[in-house]
């Protein structure tokens, strides 16, 4: 496996929203990604804000969860730890690149697992990770 997709990758691929159909098109070419506890707290999070913005409801917050869920069953989704070095590189991010990328804490720790996993290409709506996955040499959608 050598494609770290981030939270706003996994969103959309369960709420149809303005990415759903660049998303589609790439889970058909690599269907399987890591899934580590922080895409949990983040998919958690933004379901949250889906409901408190009244985009949805809890019956349909209750149904993409579902999916979610049983894609992870299906292996879709494949839980790991965030890894063990991931908060130090995340810091070390900071240093080198924050100054000018001005990206926070959990851009950072996004590519940090995905540095310390080895993947190769970083998937994201996120314009600020787009850019620090970049400037790592890793490859974006």
């Amino acid at each position: 496996m050598s494609i770290y997709a981030d939270t706003s990758f996994l969103v959309s691929a369960y709420v149809k929203d303005a990415h759903a159909a660049q998303v589609d098109e790439l889970l058909k070419l690599h269907p399987r990604f890591w899934f580590t506890p922080l895409h949990q707290a983040e998919w958690t999070h933004a379901l949250a804000q889906h409901m408190f913005r009244r985009m949805m409801n809890d019956a349909d917050a209750a149904e993409v969860d579902r999916q979610l869920e049983a894609d992870k069953v299906g292996g879709v989704w494949i839980k790991t730890a965030i890894p063990e070095q991931a908060f130090d590189l995340c810091a070390e991010l900071a240093r080198r690149h924050g100054p000018k990328l001005g990206m926070r804490t959990l851009d950072s720790l996004h590519v940090a697992c995905a540095l310390e996993l080895k993947a190769g290409k970083f998937w994201t709506f996120d314009e600020r990770q787009a850019k620090l996955a970049k400037a790592e040499g890793m490859k974006t959608q």
